[in-house]
């Protein structure tokens, strides 16, 4: 092969097994073989199943929210979005797709009609100018449960006895619901999404003769069969799963195998599954949004181990947006959300949102991010290494071709931690001379040949061979910032009232104080309170409550977990700033649950110095 490049090669089909097996051992793929000359890419030689390259997919989610807010799904509001994704388009950003989340349907339209008077004229305007700017469609559905819809005539005999799903295999609405999916096809539709699904649904009579196993293995084999048939008909077609098709997804404290395991059959119909909505980890962190980066990058994980390919995975972390769906997070933290994103190695990376609030600069920098990991996803290979997140071990997730690799590192714990970056094909050259491509703000990574340090609660990434190239340096995160020190203090927290306990410590000669408090419950489990989500629930800083005081007066403690949570928390960190504290006098450390229910509260102190 050193000579490849200097002579005419030619392809005895020996020399074709050899190259096809370096090829495949790098993460190539062949898509048919060469016959005198280089043949153009072409989607409809390669093999199923199912998706033929990375695709970037736009969701309007989280520029509405109907569920945890009050914003609704406007034509206008998707033609805004639409004239935002053709402005980025000028700086290099691609996308392939748009998708249109929930509630564009008319209650009563059996999702044939679009509700008005959101959309007074339908879609059709959409669907042409998303075509027109070489965008492909998609509509979001809530498959067989009834949210936000009515039942048409058509499906009353599959309802359920509650009438809130109907069942796949009995009466009317399977076969109405693929004329449903046929029907936006032939007007453009190129992608469905299905979320909310419900196999348990059955009617009446099945409910009081089939047990509950069987009742779900016929839901499951009607509607598998029913898209493998559609898929058939539509090869182009992309289909994935949402909600209810396996995984738990509530909770980073939960073991595996999953009690909701996934089918992998599922794999044969769609081209991913969706790892979680993305919300808090069970991980404390003094920023909030690293915490939520932890949850997404641990539910890739639990599904890459109950054996779904990384591929197939949809970790839907990207969320900008000022909805209650993304807890008002605006653009807070994008950076690292993104890099995260497409380290994880999913072919559907999803972005959601406020494109509007990515301004002209930002936007260079999100096609920069795309146009690297191009590469990667679409001819390398992506793994993942180090811990379990949930478990808050440092881990990591690295990317490779034949040119070099990436690595996207983080730390989640409340040390200061090495970690390092393995070779992730026995084929692939050594790792060595690497380049801090991108880190936080704060602590600066020691990167030492194939190691690196990294502060507490700190993500980096680390680029190899043409990787470590300075036209590859993505900057510092500067609103995520990480403690150039940090040890824990001495505190022996008791029992106080109901729920609450109580430390008194010195002050720390330097630098502020760090207060971390996780919550479980009597099953010994990290435990989430759920004191209701927006707009109208209850802010997580009145449930889980930390205070400060010094000389019988109250302290100040910066926080930034007290939000509206729909998904609940099970933690409060906060900080007591340095100057808010007076030397030699003893300051009280109270953390306490306002549950109703007996709770128990683990709490620790640390110094940091930033």
């Amino acid at each position: 092969m050193e000579n490849f490049e200097k002579t005419r090669f030619v392809f005895t089909p020996a020399r074709i097994g050899r190259v096809a097996f370096l090829l495949l051992a790098l993460g190539l793929v062949i898509a048919a073989p060469l016959r005198g000359r280089a043949q153009e890419w072409n989607p409809q030689r390669l093999g199923e199943p199912l998706l033929r390259d990375p695709i970037w997919v736009y969701n309007d989610w989280s520029a509405y929210d109907e569920l945890s807010d009050r914003i609704p799904l406007t034509e206008e509001l998707a033609m805004r979005e639409l004239a935002q994704i053709v402005r980025l388009q000028k700086f290099g950003v691609h996308f392939d797709y748009y998708m249109m989340d929930a509630f564009w349907f008319d209650p009563d339209g059996a999702y044939r009609q679009w509700r008005k008077p959101n959309w007074p004229n339908g879609p059709a305007q959409w669907i042409a100018e998303c075509r027109k700017n070489g965008i492909l469609p998609g509509l979001w559905f809530s498959t067989n449960t009834l949210v936000k819809i009515n039942a048409a005539p058509q499906w009353q005999d599959s309802l359920n006895k509650n009438k809130g799903s109907m069942s796949f295999y009995e009466g009317g609405f399977l076969p109405d619901f693929m004329t449903v999916l046929q029907y936006w096809y032939d007007r453009g539709i190129r992608m469905f999404k299905f979320d909310f699904v419900d196999f348990a649904a059955a009617t009446p009579p099945s409910e009081n003769t089939e047990t509950p196993q069987e009742i779900s293995g016929r839901n499951q084999n009607a509607f598998r069969e029913a898209l493998l048939k559609f898929r058939q008909k539509n090869p182009d077609v992309i289909l994935e799963g949402f909600n209810g098709f396996g995984g738990d997804v509530e909770s980073t404290d939960l073991p595996l195998p999953f009690q909701h395991p996934v089918d992998l059959r599922w794999l044969e119909v769609f081209d991913a599954l969706y790892s979680g909505d993305p919300r808090p980890s069970d991980v404390p962190e003094m920023n909030f949004w690293r915490s939520m980066d932890i949850y997404s990058d641990h539910m890739v994980r639990q599904y890459e181990r109950s054996f779904l390919p990384l591929e197939r995975i949809d970790s839907t972390a990207f969320m900008i947006g000022n909805t209650g769906t993304i807890y008002y997070r605006k653009t807070n933290a994008w950076q690292g959300m993104l890099l995260l994103m497409v380290a994880r190695g999913g072919w559907i990376n999803t972005i959601h949102g406020n494109l509007e609030f990515l301004d002209d600069q930002q936007a260079r920098w999100f096609a920069k991010v795309q146009s690297m990991y191009a590469p990667l996803q679409a001819m390398g290979r992506t793994k993942t290494f180090g811990g379990t997140p949930g478990e808050v071990k440092p881990y990591g997730f690295g990317s490779f071709d034949t040119q070099g690799a990436v690595f996207t590192v983080v730390n989640p714990g409340q040390t200061v931690e090495e970690i390092e970056m393995p070779q992730l094909s026995r084929v692939q050259q050594p790792l060595s001379s690497g380049r801090i491509l991108f880190r936080d703000a704060g602590f600066k990574p020691i990167l030492s040949g194939n190691k690196i340090t990294l502060g507490p609660g700190q993500m980096a990434a680390v680029g190899f061979g043409t990787y470590a190239n300075a036209k590859h340096d993505l900057g510092i995160q500067e609103d995520v910032r990480i403690p150039l020190s940090i040890r824990p203090v001495a505190a022996q927290f008791q029992s106080a009232d109901s729920n609450a306990v109580l430390a008194t410590i010195p002050p720390p000669a330097e630098g502020d104080l760090r207060i971390i408090l996780q919550q479980r419950g009597k099953d010994g489990r990290l435990m989430r309170s759920w004191p209701g989500g927006p707009p109208d629930g209850v802010h997580v800083g009145k449930v889980l409550v930390l205070q400060a005081t010094q000389g019988g007066k109250s302290i100040r403690i910066e926080i930034n977990y007290d939000k509206l949570i729909w998904s609940g928390l099970s933690w409060a960190v906060g900080e007591i700033r340095h100057a808010a504290m007076h030397a030699g006098e003893p300051i009280t450390i109270r953390c306490s649950s306002t549950e109703k229910n007996s709770v128990t509260l683990d709490c620790k102190i640390y110094a940091v110095q930033y």
